[in-house]
């Protein structure tokens, strides 16, 4: 399986490629860089860039599926809507081309690849770059960020699969099994 990470922000979004067979199985860098943008640009010309560069990716590394992080709550507002609007993006390219989605919280990516959802950025990119066996850490963090959560998919993503078509399965079966009565046994 072969996952695009992408950390979203407006400043700095961190891109991530990674192939790998699973839990358990060792995973390769494909790539990993970061879209840049100046802070003093407008927001639209800033959106329109991301999005290029993120096509880019999409279009050179073909990806079985998407990584994005789910945006979480921040004391500066501003950050949390150029992130999310980031991540919206992300998303919406990926969903024209029919790729999966999949969206992490920071503490989800973190527990995947350290063990712990309260480690700190440099512990990320610590294992970031054992795991994927790296000479060097990527840096800045940001690309470190966006190889884990394309490491937490290809690691988390088909076990997620195969929950999501359970549930999907259970629930057509209740859509077609006959209505229970009212003050019957469930």
């Amino acid at each position: 399986m072969r996952v695009l990470g992408v950390d979203p922000g407006l400043t700095r979004c961190g891109l991530g490629v990674v192939d790998g067979g699973g839990a358990g199985r060792r995973a390769t860098l494909v790539d990993v860089g970061v879209a840049r943008t100046p802070a003093d640009e407008d927001v639209a010309i800033r959106l329109r860039d991301i999005s290029l560069e993120i096509e880019s990716w999409l279009d050179r590394h073909r990806p079985d599926a998407v990584a994005v992080e789910r945006v979480f709550s921040q004391a500066n507002v501003r950050t949390v809507m150029g992130t999310a609007q980031v991540g919206a993006v992300a998303i919406v390219l990926a969903a024209r081309r029919g790729l999966p989605v999949a969206l992490y919280t920071p503490s989800e990516v973190k527990a995947a690849v350290t063990g712990s959802g309260r480690a700190d950025k440099s512990q990320v990119t610590f294992m970031i770059t054992k795991l994927l066996d790296l000479a060097a850490p990527p840096r800045p963090a940001d690309a470190a960020d966006a190889l884990a959560l394309a490491l937490c998919h290809v690691w988390r993503g088909p076990a997620l699969a195969r929950v999501r078509a359970a549930a999907a399965g259970v629930n057509a079966a209740r859509a077609g099994a006959a209505p229970r009565p009212a003050g019957g046994p469930a």
